[in-house]
This record gives structure tokens, C-alpha cells and sequence, in this order.
């Protein structure tokens, strides 16, 4: 058997693209704002994550700028060795006082934070618990692991309570879940995961990528907004959302961070976080903190976008947040959605199996502080027409 013939017969993406449907990479050429430009046409955007409209703040542009200049472009090394610059240190130092714990360890993305955690903590008897909508990176954290994995059903504590009882009972139990489930839009159920929590001695880690910078009164997440802050044994964040560049980190107690901080190999084996990546969050941070009208901004046009979009018929599921999925069903008529919507003037992403269980296809729409009502009315008309065309509606 050819290892390679699988990717001969693969033949969904070409299968799109003969049909003129195919809806991913597609190339932009203008900045994260509102309106984007693709193929020279203006594009009202509904799909990036940036919720706080930081990518392209002109003091984030510059801070970054100025540590290129200062820096150079990357580091040459990982963190461990010869790649560690006072820039990161002071990254981790801000980080950890924003988040209000003992330390921090920034990643080079995101998804190198959940792999490289969840492979050093889980041991050979110890059990992790997770929702079944988790992020694919946190599987494939524990699929490194030598731990046991368990998911339970979705927001479901009953079930989540059943798989606790089933862990070893001679090994640790790490709950893990997404705190903003970043396809479905609803948020993790905190207080009672942290009961449970309680009752079985196990520990809690929260994937908060989509709630850092949206959530809390002070833009911590969703810890902050349930009030369970102390409550959270770990917080992994991403910088590629409300803090306008790639990158990720964990926060928690700093002996837990020491250890991960010298056995995760997703870290210690990969090139240190850009200088200019490392100065643009820090920039972002200042502006979180000085500029709580950006996620008042960001609130009022995802409930007015939540609001409109449940009055034209679209069914949008439990979201809570600034994701806010459209719910299609067939995969084929998603894709067309899609397409139709570019037409008209609106990106958006279709999502299908596996990142949503089969037959639960749907149009992911996210939103900014930064849209203008004008520009969420035009989208709406967008959505309105496809929609009866599509009777998606």
C-alpha cells in the first residue's frame, strides 16, 4: 500500500473547485478591519477573530515595528537555549499581572499551548475529561499524552459526572474545556463544572481563546465573568484574537508553570515568539485595559447582530457570544452559502465535519468592536437574500 495514495484520492477540494465553490485560503490584501479587499473587491467581513479590531491599531503596528528594528525578525532559537530575549520576559510579566497569577509561559501559537500542556501533565494513570466540542488542539494534547482521555457530552454534567466516576482512581483527573466554545458561540458551564470539580479532586484547565479580551469586566475571560477566577487551575489564552497577533500562553501557580515550562516539548523544541509578535501584545494589553469602551462597543453589535439575525428566522443555536453560527445542516448548501454571500459582498466561513458533528454544517459569523452599524445592516440584507434563496430561513 502506497502511504501517499490516500492523497491521490482525496478529491473533496477539487470537487469545490470544479463546481466554483471551493471557500478556503481565500487571499485578502488588505488588513483585518471591517471591510476587506479580495480580488480588488471590497468585502464586508464577518469572519476573523478580531474581536477588538487590535490587528491593525496604529500603536500596535508601531510597537511591533519599533522591536523589529530593535530585535530583528525572529529570535534563532528556542526559548530554551538562545532564544529568549528581555521582551519575553517582560511579555510574561504583563501577562501574568493582567491575568492576576503567579507566572505565565508564552507558546508560538496557540495550538502549541494545548499540545505541549496537556502531553507533559496527563501521566500514564491520569484521566482527562473533556467536552466533546473541545478545540482540536486540546485532542490532540491528550492524544500525546500518555494519559487517558474521556469526553463527555456537551455541556452535559450529568454525563461529565458519570465520566469522572470512570477515571483511575489511582491517577489524577484534569477537566478541560473550551471557556467560548469557538464554533458554537456558548460558553463552558463554570459554575457547575467547578462543582464537580470540587466533589472528585480534580483540576480544571480552560481553553479561553475566544473569551480572552471579550469576557469580565476587565477582559480576563470567562473565569472572570462567572466570578471563578481563583477557581481555574489553568488558563491557556491566544494572542490571535483580541491581542492582535499569532502566539498563546498558559497562566497558572508558578511551580505548575516551571514544570511545564522545562518538559513541554511543543515549547522547548520550537523557535521563541517574534519580537515583534511578543511587543504587539503588550501594546494590545495597554489598550484592553485603557479602552473598556472596545468590548462595551464589541457587545453592542453582537447583540444587536444576535437579535437580527434570530428576527429574519436564522437559527443561531445557544450562542452567547461574539461567534455567532448560522445553522445549515447540509454540508453542500454551506458551501453554497458561502459563495453566494461572497458574491454579495459579505465573508463568511462555512464550517463542516469534523470541526462540527456530521449534519451540523453551519456559517460561522463573528464580529468586532470595530463594524459600524452601517456595515452589520448591509451584511444583514446579504444574509436575508441568501438565505430565503438557500430557505435556510
Amino acid at each position: 500500500m502506497d502511504v501517499l495514495k490516500k492523497c491521490v484520492d482525496y478529491s473533496l477540494a477539487r470537487e469545490l473547485r470544479n463546481e466554483s465553490l471551493y471557500p478556503y485560503f481565500r487571499q485578502i490584501q488588505s488588513e483585518q478591519e471591517p471591510v476587506v479587499t479580495i480580488d480588488g473587491e471590497k468585502i464586508i467581513m464577518l469572519g476573523s477573530n478580531n474581536y477588538l479590531g487590535l490587528t491593525s491599531h496604529p500603536e500596535v503596528k508601531e510597537a511591533s515595528a519599533a522591536a523589529v528594528l530593535r530585535y530583528g525578525t525572529g529570535c534563532a532559537g528556542s526559548r530554551l537555549l538562545n532564544g529568549t530575549l528581555d521582551i519575553h520576559v517582560e511579555l510574561e510579566e504583563r501577562l501574568a499581572a493582567f491575568m492576576k497569577v503567579d507566572a505565565v509561559l508564552s507558546f508560538s501559537t496557540g495550538y502549541q499551548v494545548n499540545l505541549g500542556v496537556l502531553s507533559c501533565l496527563l501521566g500514564r494513570h491520569d484521566t482527562a475529561l473533556l467536552d466533546q466540542y473541545d478545540h482540536a488542539s486540546i485532542l490532540d494534547g491528550v492524544r500525546l499524552s500518555f494519559g487517558r482521555g474521556l469526553k463527555f457530552k456537551h455541556n452535559d454534567m450529568k454525563d461529565l459526572i458519570g465520566k469522572l466516576q470512570q477515571g483511575n482512581r489511582s491517577g489524577g483527573k484534569l477537566i478541560v474545556v473550551d471557556g467560548v466554545f469557538s464554533m458554537e458561540g456558548d460558553l463552558a458551564n463554570l459554575p457547575e463544572i467547578v462543582a464537580a470539580k470540587k466533589q472528585y479532586d480534580a483540576r480544571l484547565l480552560v481553553d479561553d481563546a475566544h473569551g480572552l479580551g471579550v469576557f469580565g469586566e476587565n477582559g480576563r475571560g470567562t473565569a472572570e465573568h462567572f466570578g471563578l477566577e481563583h477557581e481555574v487551575d489553568l488558563t491557556m489564552g491566544t494572542f490571535s484574537k483580541s491581542l492582535a497577533t499569532v502566539g498563546g500562553f498558559i497562566a497558572g501557580e508558578a511551580p505548575v508553570i516551571e514544570f511545564i515550562k522545562h518538559h513541554a516539548r511543543s515549547q522547548i523544541f520550537s523557535a521563541a515568539t517574534p519580537p515583534g509578535a511578543a511587543a504587539a501584545v503588550i501594546k494590545a494589553l495597554e489598550i484592553v485595559e485603557r479602552e473598556p469602551e472596545r468590548r462595551k462597543r464589541l457587545w453592542e453589535n453582537t447583540k444587536f447582530m444576535k437579535r437580527e439575525l434570530a428576527g429574519l428566522g436564522f437559527d443561531t443555536g445557544a450562542s452567547e457570544s461574539p461567534v455567532i453560527p448560522i445553522a445549515v445542516g447540509d454540508d453542500m448548501t454551506t458551501f453554497v452559502m458561502a459563495r453566494r454571500l461572497h458574491e454579495e459582498g459579505v465573508f463568511a466561513n462555512p464550517i463542516v465535519a469534523p470541526a462540527v458533528p456530521p449534519g451540523q454544517a453551519m456559517i460561522r459569523t463573528s464580529y468586532m468592536a470595530t463594524h459600524e452599524r452601517h456595515h452589520l445592516e448591509q451584511a444583514l440584507t446579504a444574509l436575508a437574500k441568501v438565505g430565503r434563496e438557500l430557505n435556510v430561513i
